[in-house]
């Protein structure tokens, strides 16, 4: 028997990447989705690389009958007031938004400049990245996948904190750059053609909240490195690239990274590792990733004056796939003793 799956919260980029993956997927049956304004209209009206895919309406949120998994993707901070009906309504919640990601609710005040209304649930929710979490995830009654660009960076640099190869005294600085889907669906000045036509605009240079995922991620043994996150806006639909630069705690050689990287990340079905010694296409880039749930990780060795190293790193994903519908399904495959890559199997497209 299929299972039941409901998305609250459908008619952003997100839920439509949601909606996608799930009519694709052989143990699935959607059963709603909901859009409190496009309630009665047909979904493909919303999304229309979904025509003769469905013949689903959105209903209104109050509408939800109970489902085996339920993936919420409200704002944030709308998730975490109704939690309580969520977790009703489904045995599993798969949570899009940041609302249960920290797990210290003062991270709350300092990023999100909100009050946690549900501080005691935080522990309970488990962040939904299976590289890092897979046998949390295959218990968890909540789920809280993690945001796009956190994603990009955690899994750029965790291999190295966990190896302990960081020189934690020293700052670590990651660039981003987003594609305009990042921003959402909803229309304003910032995405009106003229304005973003061409554009490579400075988006949040510093305080991002996704921030405090990669400190909370990054922390091993109670330590991690000060960390400066940038984001930047540039002409793509789809796609982040994060480009970290780190100081080694020793001196490295490109064979002891493949070690590590590989060590890390040799198992997992969507890690790809790219280091190529010539080619257009040596490093990491978002472009051939479009609606894969691949991440494309590389890095290169810089030798600095006086011996020191600085060690770049670049990771690559789709913000909508790897960076959420993508990641969050796999998390459902794994919670449920699916195969992990079930229904994510699609690789890419080049040329694009």
């Amino acid at each position: 028997m299929a299972v039941t799956v409901a998305i609250l919260g459908g008619s952003g980029y997100t839920g439509g990447e949601l909606l996608r993956l799930l009519l694709s997927h052989p143990e699935v049956e959607v059963k709603q989705v909901t859009s409190r304004s496009r309630a009665g209209k047909f979904v493909h009206t919303v999304h229309p690389n979904l025509r003769k895919r469905t013949t689903l309406k959105f209903v209104p949120p109050e509408a939800l009958e109970p489902v085996d998994v339920l993936f919420a993707c409200l704002p944030h901070g709308e998730t975490a007031p109704i939690v309580d009906r969520l977790l009703d309504l489904a045995p599993i919640v798969i949570d899009l938004s940041a609302d249960f990601r920290l797990r210290d609710p003062q991270a709350y005040e300092v990023w999100y400049h909100w009050s946690h209304p549900r501080p005691e649930l935080l522990e309970q929710a488990v962040y939904g990245l299976p590289e890092l979490h897979r046998e949390e995830i295959k218990t968890a009654r909540y789920i809280a996948s993690p945001g796009c660009n956190s994603t990009a960076v955690i899994l750029g640099l965790a291999p190295l904190f966990r190896a302990g190869l960081v020189d934690l005294d020293l700052p670590v600085t990651v660039e981003c750059k987003v594609g305009s889907s990042g921003a959402g669906g909803e229309a304003g000045p910032a995405s009106h053609h003229p304005e973003r036509s061409g554009v490579i605009r400075p988006f949040k240079p510093g305080g991002h909240r996704h921030t405090a995922e990669v400190l909370q991620e990054l922390t091993v043994c109670g330590r991690t490195s000060a960390l400066g996150l940038s984001v930047t806006s540039v002409e793509a639909g789809r796609g982040i690239l994060a480009t970290a630069h780190v100081f080694p705690n020793r001196p490295l050689t490109d064979r002891d990274l493949w070690q590590v990287y590989r060590s890390a990340y040799g198992q997992e079905p969507f890690i790809r590792l790219v280091k190529e010694a010539s080619g257009i296409h040596r490093y990491p880039e978002p472009k051939i990733l479009a609606g894969s749930n691949y991440c494309d990780i590389g890095w290169e060795l810089d030798e600095l004056p006086g011996g020191r190293q600085r060690l770049v790193v670049m990771s690559a994903i789709d913000n909508l796939m790897k960076g959420a519908a993508g990641q969050a399904v796999q998390a459902m495959n794994i919670r449920l003793g699916f195969p992990e890559t079930l229904g994510l199997e699609f690789p890419g497209l080049h040329p694009v």
